[in-house]
């Protein structure tokens, strides 16, 4: 008979329940549609983890099976790595990602495999799963602080949820930091009915971020459905233009000072190639003069429409040098961005008030 726990707790089926979640979620998430990206089948793997860990622990509590204890604590190593290299996944690929992969899960799989008979307790095991947690959870902020144009293997449509998705997963890993810190401070005080409560509460943490990602995953994916591909035929030049001065105007990607034709060309799924060749033959120039275009006009639009330094305007519409900038801004507007301010000044066109 299982001994599930009880008295003045919830009682543990929880664990199992979640180990249900945990399986559907990640069948849910092996059917998303992203792209040719492996990053779906790391979510997978999270999850199947999830799922596994959420087993035994309730073979551990309902059971008595305390066999397998090793193996239940050595598991978490692999939750922050799994994330973070599915989100990766969608900022960068080929050989980078290769060995990203294998410095990552090689890491994680070597933490997993010492013996626990260097730990005198499983406190220092717990202690290490810890800092893993937060390393990958820090991580995984400053990613998402790069925002949605830094996702460049994404589907347009799906960047900046998938940018929304990085946060879910820093509340995950702080979730475990803080319940695995909690619990694991419990047996170090040897409180072991506290920590059965703290495992008790914490299943049900677990359950309600599940199950708001089961909810949320078929959104995701009707979402991506009703998206159309950014560019149905690669070889229309013109329509490929076109797609790309929208796109462009959307984002403001141009502000970005390392966008290159083939970062841009990932963000619109076509080839470079068929890129630089529709904006050849339907502007007349290279992409680069392309790009800065799309500058020149945003620094144009902030020399009139507010009174920051032209320092400032340079800076905040993707340039990186000076003469580069003023180099650029004559040759499209023929005067210098001080005169130009000055003759739209003299025009009647007025600035907007400071600070704005």
């Amino acid at each position: 008979m299982p001994r599930w726990v009880s008295g003045g707790m919830i009682n543990f089926p929880l664990p199992i329940i979640t180990f249900g979640l945990a399986l559907v979620a990640a069948v849910l998430v092996a059917r998303l549609e992203l792209g040719k990206v492996v990053g779906r089948w790391f979510f997978v793997a999270f999850f199947v983890l999830v799922a596994v860990g959420s087993f035994l622990v309730g073979l551990r509590f309902g059971y008595g099976i305390e066999g397998l204890i090793p193996i239940q604590r050595s598991l978490p190593f692999l939750a922050g790595p799994l994330l973070y290299l599915g989100f990766v996944s969608f900022t960068e690929g080929g050989t980078h990602m290769a060995r990203r992969t294998a410095a990552h899960l090689g890491f994680a799989v070597a933490l997993m495999v010492v013996p626990s008979v260097l730990f005198k307790q499983f406190f220092g095991w717990e202690a290490l799963i810890g800092v893993s947690y937060l390393i990958y959870l820090v991580a995984l902020f400053w990613m998402w602080r790069k925002g949605p144009n830094h996702v460049t293997r994404a589907p347009i449509e799906q960047a900046e949820a998938l940018r929304r998705w990085m946060l879910w997963a820093v509340l995950f890993l702080l979730a475990f930091f803080v319940m695995d810190g909690a619990i694991a401070i419990s047996f170090a005080l040897r409180r072991v009915e506290d920590a059965v409560t703290l495992i008790s509460y914490g299943s049900v943490v677990m359950f309600g971020l599940i199950l708001a990602i089961i909810v949320a995953v078929p959104r995701f994916a009707a979402r991506g459905g009703q998206s159309q591909t950014a560019v149905e035929n690669p070889s229309d030049e013109t329509g490929l233009a076109a797609t790309a001065d929208a796109f462009l105007g959307e984002t403001q990607l141009y502000l970005d000072t390392e966008l290159t034709v083939d970062r841009l060309a990932k963000r619109l799924h076509v080839p470079a190639r068929a890129l630089s060749a529709a904006i050849n033959q339907s502007k007349g120039m290279n992409v680069s003069q392309y790009v800065n275009d799309h500058r020149l006009a945003h620094a144009a639009q902030m020399l009139v429409a507010t009174r920051d330094s032209v320092s400032v305007v340079m800076e905040q519409s993707g340039f990186l040098t000076r003469s580069n900038f003023y180099r650029e801004f004559q040759r499209k507007y023929g005067q210098s961005p001080a005169s130009y301010r000055k003759s739209q000044s003299i025009a009647g066109v007025s600035p907007a008030p400071e600070g704005r």
